[in-house]
């Protein structure tokens, strides 16, 4: 794996991910599928294969610091590192959240972010014109209640972009921060509720077009696409029935 045209996914067995690894190798990427699910990340590779694009699956859990500088031996330069490994777990009160839940999305949001930008940095510089996309969340630049675990996790991810753009700025490495809002996936909600289908469907109750997976994935390749001296800082991208973390417009 030698390409400077590499683009690296995390998370990418489903979602904002999937989706966004389909939008990279439409763009010209190889692109590179990471995720803990191994089928899924195979099958998708497979279908972006037989689309006429090059896409490689390589199982890899974003928490394990042995496994991601292990990952980063096999390229030589990556062009773009798509940090979108995350997620929510509850919606309870500081009060009464578990500290379980909130170590485990630290752990995924943030850190995970951490050891993929780390082991993969010298190879983005590599590449002569790298780019660093952090997927974080509107919840990273507002607070809702009940949302305090996935919100501090969130702030960190939006805290490490801002922090590695100032630390890295006259090297050929752009950092680019994506924030949606309210998106409506086949598991995001769901995983945040325990499975409970009924809790994850009240979250988009009433809201006629919440964003998509395709929507984000828009976003990100048209960020990673502009020229190579444009550096979209942060954009945040919500649906318009939303006007903030607090504020949905929904259909009664």
């Amino acid at each position: 794996m030698a390409s400077s045209r590499i683009a690296v996914v995390t998370g990418a067995s489903s979602g904002i991910g999937a989706a966004t690894a389909r939008k990279l190798a439409e763009a010209g990427y190889r692109v590179v599928l990471t995720a803990r699910r191994e089928d899924r990340i195979e099958a998708l590779a497979k279908e972006i294969n037989e689309a006429g694009h090059e896409a490689t699956a390589y199982p890899l859990d974003v928490t394990d610091r042995a496994a991601v500088d292990e990952f980063a031996t096999a390229f030589k330069a990556v062009a773009v590192l798509v940090n979108n490994a995350g997620g929510a777990l509850g919606a309870d009160p500081v009060a009464t959240g578990d500290p379980a839940d909130w170590r485990t999305m630290y752990e995924t949001n943030v850190i995970g972010t951490l050891n993929l930008t780390q082991a993969l940095l010298p190879k983005l510089e590599a590449s002569g014109d790298g780019t660093v996309v952090v997927v974080s969340s509107t919840a990273g630049h507002a607070t809702y209640e009940g949302g305090a675990g996935y919100v501090a996790a969130k702030h960190g991810a939006h805290v490490l972009a801002e922090t590695l753009r100032l630390e890295i700025v006259g090297k050929p490495v752009r950092v680019i921060e994506i924030a949606p809002g309210m998106v409506k996936t086949e598991e995001f909600a769901l995983t945040r509720f325990g499975g409970d289908e009924e809790k994850a469907a009240k979250v988009y109750q009433g809201v006629a077009e919440p964003l998509t997976a395709d929507d984000v994935a828009d976003t990100i390749a048209w960020t990673v696409t502009r020229p190579s001296h444009v550096n979209i800082d942060l954009l945040v991208v919500r649906p318009r029935a939303q006007a903030s973390n607090t504020k949905v417009y929904r259909e009664l």
